[in-house]
């Protein structure tokens, strides 16, 4: 688990540049991937649409391609997520965050649960790939939030992530607090939604974040720039 960043590599190294709009366009895509390059954020975040776009432009660079599958609702059928992250991969994702099937989880089946999660961590680990489980904590209850990180846990997944962004309110200092608390410090935690500011980022990492997914990436580097210089 890392610690606070020390300086403005450290930030950039912690945000997943992100683009999940419905109505983002290539070049739209385009510009993140030239900002993600500039900085040297960890990946960029993009519906599976762009992958091949994103795979090509961040080609050769330390920035990673990472793709939503099941999103933004996770209430595919297992066999679509599936389908998804494999074409995902084929076309050169590093990296994929799947919604868990938060109905089937507020309903008590946890083993459906544990099982989609299972099938795409084997999919996703065979290729030399990270898997980040959503499990959208705004939609659950405490006992509910522990279950779902405790089957990505058990299904060998590498992070846990706290919201889609699309939701009705994304990370919170408790949430990751709880995420960390459940998976130990051998999985990451990634913190989505709503986090606007290089403060917010602290905040959550001093939580237990080990992975910041944000919009607003260009903003908080200006700001990592004017506190730790470059």
């Amino acid at each position: 688990m890392s610690g606070q960043p020390t300086n403005s590599a450290g930030v950039a190294a912690l945000i997943d540049h992100t683009l999940l709009k419905a109505e983002a366009t290539r070049s739209d895509i385009a510009r993140i991937c030239r900002e993600a390059l500039q900085y040297r954020f960890a990946s960029v975040c993009v519906n599976s649409v762009f992958v091949k776009q994103v795979s090509n432009a961040l080609r050769n660079s330390p920035v990673k391609t990472c793709v939503v599958v099941g999103f933004p609702l996770g209430a595919n059928l297992p066999q679509v997520k599936l389908d998804e992250a494999h074409v995902a991969l084929e076309q050169g994702a590093q990296e994929i965050d799947m919604v868990i099937h938060i109905g089937g989880l507020k309903a008590g089946d946890d083993a459906a649960v544990l099982s989609e999660i299972e099938v795409l961590s084997r999919l996703v680990h065979e290729r030399g790939a990270v898997l980040k489980v959503i499990i959208e904590t705004a939609l659950l209850t405490e006992e509910e939030k522990v279950r779902a990180c405790r089957a990505a846990r058990d299904a060998r997944a590498n992070f846990v992530k706290t919201s889609t962004g699309f939701s009705t309110s994304g990370a919170t200092i408790g949430d990751v607090q709880l995420m960390r608390r459940e998976v130990g410090r051998e999985m990451g935690v990634k913190a989505s939604g709503g986090v606007r500011t290089l403060d917010d980022l602290l905040a959550m990492v001093g939580a237990g974040a080990t992975r910041i997914g944000t919009s607003n990436g260009v903003k908080i580097m200006e700001e990592a720039l004017a506190k730790f210089g470059s």
